[in-house]
Formats: structure tokens, sequence, C-alpha cells
């Protein structure tokens, strides 16, 4: 079976043609139970997401701030293994029929097996994977994997990266390029700043790909903010935290949903 990059890239462009930005959702498998994280990811879906990305829990997460850290540790204490994070890929899109990537870092991916990995994902209707710490000089192996496969490889790019650094990463790309929206780690802010919109025209002078600008958003008001100049606005502390601060697991999931529906309104304001 190949991948959904088609279904990605299909869901990017219906956004667009909508005249709004897609809303990307993340939350890591195995949160707070494998079963229980498919329940959480479907949810985001059904509540507004248009996308959303399963993380692969990491012991040494270093774009991650203390929120994303405290869900994978509860993950990898219960136990999380790469198929169940396939599971969760799975599951999720066949409930759902939306696209679901994998976010993670390289080192996992190449413990697995780069080409099994690439497989196993494309078989359980995977769209594609982003991998924040994979230099791209040295991508080639997963990229032909990727692209055999039918999987997108996202790259992500910082208000650091200069333009040529930007055209290279770009070029390599496919799906949509995850823009770090400042320096720093994931967690929600108060304000995702000038820095994103000038990440994003610089990004866009260099590509045609959708450029999806995480790292802060946590409301729909700046998810509005957002939507104004980027393609997609990616979400993923906000949800994790509603998990993690609710009093009980279907109270958990409800906010899942509701916040899901709050930041969908929010990417449809374009002005």
């Amino acid at each position: 079976m190949a991948g959904n990059i088609e279904l990605l890239n299909s869901v990017l462009a219906a956004a667009k043609s909508e005249n709004r930005a897609a809303l990307v959702g993340y939350l890591p498998a195995g949160f707070p139970t494998v079963a229980d994280g498919v329940r959480a990811v479907t949810a985001m879906l059904d509540g507004g997401c248009d996308i959303v990305e399963v993380g692969l829990p990491h012991s040494d997460p270093v774009l991650d701030g203390p929120v994303i850290q405290t869900a994978d540790d509860i993950a990898l204490r219960g136990g999380i293994k790469i198929k169940d994070v396939i599971r969760t890929v799975k599951e999720a899109h066949e409930i759902t029929g939306a696209p679901v990537l994998v976010m993670t870092y390289w080192n996992p991916v190449d413990a697995y097996g780069v080409e099994r990995f690439a497989a196993d994902l494309a078989a359980a209707g995977g769209a594609g994977c982003i991998l924040p710490d994979l230099p791209v000089e040295e991508s080639e192996t997963w990229r032909k994997a990727a692209e055999q496969h039918g999987l997108a490889t996202v790259f992500v790019v910082a208000p650091s990266s200069r333009d040529e650094r930007l055209a290279k990463i770009t070029a390599a790309g496919s799906g949509f390029v995850y823009a770090a929206s400042l320096m720093g780690v994931t967690g929600t802010r108060e304000s995702v700043g000038r820095e994103a919109q000038d990440l994003v025209r610089r990004t866009r002078a260099v590509t045609e790909l959708p450029v999806c600008v995480g790292l802060g958003v946590s409301n729909a008001t700046q998810a509005e903010e957002v939507a104004q100049f980027a393609d997609g606005v990616i979400v993923g502390s906000a949800f994790v935290k509603c998990l993690l601060d609710a009093p009980d697991l279907e109270s958990g999931i409800a906010a899942v949903r509701s916040l899901a529906g709050e930041l969908a309104e929010g990417v449809r304001k374009r002005a």
C-alpha cells in the first residue's frame, strides 16, 4: 500500500481554495496510553483539525518544551514502541480518513531501519514524516525510501535559516515546510511574533510548497493571527495540555475536541 502524500497535498490545496489556513494538530503516540492516544488524535480531527502529526516519543527531545516532554515521559514509561506509533497512525487514519504524519527525531528511524519504517508507515496509511533533526545533506536514503512509498518528507526551517539554506532545505522536502515560528522549544506563548511572518515570506520566495507555522500557537486568536500569513497553523503543546490538565480522560478528550473547534474557527478568519 502506498502512503498518502497525495491526500496530504489535496487537503492543503482544499484549505487554500477555501481561502484559509489548514489546521494541523500534534499529539505524541502512547499518551496517556496507546488506545487513549488514538481516541485523542481522533477527537482532534473530529473537532476540526485537517491534518495531524503523531509524535514518536523520545527520551531526549531537543525541540520539545516541558509540556510535550511530560507527555513523552508518560508514553515512554508506558512502554511505547514504534509499532504502537504506527498503530496510532493507522487507526486515526482509518477512523477519520484524514492525513496523518509522524513527527520523529532521526535516531529511532535509523535504528528501526529506514526502508522498514517507510514501508510500515505507508502500509498504515501514513502521509509522511516530519524530521526536525535530520540534516538535508544526510537525508538522501530516507527521501528515496519515502518517495518510493508515497510519503512526504517535511523539513523544519527556523528564523535563523539564511535564504540560501531555505532554498536547499525546501528543494529537498515535500508535502509542506514546517516553519518554526521562533528560536527555542515548543510550548504555548503569549505572542507568536513577527519573526514567523518574515520566515514565511522568505520561505515562500524559494518554494511552491505550503508553509505551515508551529511553535507557540495555543488559542484561536493566535491561530487567526498566524492564518493571515501562513498556509497552515500547527498546534501541539496546547492539545497536550488539555489532557495533562484534565481531571479525567473523558474531560481531556472533550477539551481536545473543543480546542480543535475553536482553533478551526480561528484559521477561517482571514481578513
